[in-house]
């Protein structure tokens, strides 16, 4: 059996053991896909737009679910708070009892599948889920330049901000640190990654260009999805978007607290050097020549 064949063979199995291609999942009157819109719209609610992106779902497709929920009296569709000409589906009362009693049966449906199993079955099967969970995660982030004043770069900033300020020892305030002002990190003075997770920002990084070398900054990824190796992809696709550029060096400089910065650093071949800045927050230099890809410095 070849990989691909191994991949559905691995596709029917799963789909045909969690129900995937029954009309009534876990014995409701509607299909997996109905279902999963309710559990993704939630308590909060969500607008139409992201439903679609976060699911990739075709939009006729779920207009066509949507009308089956709503037909069924179990949300409603009203105007966005941010915006009155988008859509947004909230849960009726009887569609939060609904997702309520599809968890308890979701619940009773994975034990179905734990239960027959010995103990140590049981870890393996846990054990290789979670890796299958983390690989087709790590296949799914998208990496792209954005402006840096966007809301959803705006907020990946937001966070990035606060996690130094929890992990540095005396807080973290950006105007006490060396600038990466949207106008630096924006072309033609600089680029703003944005890394994505079904439509989420998960983290960013930032380059700005100056005569003959550049400068990292922003590097951040989420608590939620490290080990993915975004970080690094972020990294390395800061460095293609250096070379076009052809900027010999980059350069950067981080916290002692960022031991996981550090290691990525390291592995990615920047080496340490002494300090060529005055970053307030700042114990550790980095700097990389950079090379073409035919190993010629350029």
């Amino acid at each position: 059996m070849n990989d691909i064949e191994k991949v559905r063979s691995f596709n029917r199995t799963v789909t045909q053991r969690i129900g995937a291609l029954q009309n009534h999942f876990l014995g409701r009157d509607r299909s997996l896909g109905a279902s999963r819109l309710l559990f993704e719209i939630g308590t909060s609610g969500i607008e139409i737009r992201q439903l679609r992106s976060r699911l990739g779902l075709d939009s006729g497709y779920v207009s066509r679910l949507l009308r089956v929920l709503e037909g069924q009296k179990l949300i409603r569709i009203v105007p966005s708070k941010n915006d009155a000409r988008v859509g947004c589906a909230r849960l009726t009362r009887r569609g939060i009892h609904e997702v309520e009693l599809l968890n308890r049966l979701s619940d009773k449906a994975a034990l179905g599948i734990l239960n027959p199993l010995t103990e140590r079955q049981r870890c393996a099967l846990l054990s290789a889920m979670n890796t299958v969970e983390t690989l087709l995660c790590a296949g799914s982030i998208s990496i792209s330049i954005d402006d840096p004043r966007s809301p959803q770069s705006q907020k990946c900033l937001s966070k990035y901000y606060q996690e130094l300020a929890r992990r540095f020892d005396h807080g973290f305030n950006p105007e006490s640190s060396i600038s990466a002002d949207p106008d630096e990190i924006s072309p033609p003075h600089g680029y703003f990654l944005l890394a994505k997770l079904n439509d989420e920002e998960v983290g960013c990084g930032a380059l700005k260009c100056h005569s003959g070398w550049g400068e990292i900054k922003r590097m951040w990824v989420a608590e939620s999805v490290r080990g993915l190796g975004i970080g690094k992809k972020i990294l390395q696709r800061l460095e293609e978007l250096a070379r076009t550029r052809k900027l010999r060096t980059l350069r950067l400089e981080t916290n002692k607290s960022l031991t996981e910065a550090r290691a990525l650093y390291a592995s990615s071949g920047y080496r340490e050097v002494k300090a060529f800045n005055e970053e307030t927050y700042a114990h550790h230099w980095f700097e990389k020549k950079l090379h073409s890809k035919s190993g010629i410095s350029k």
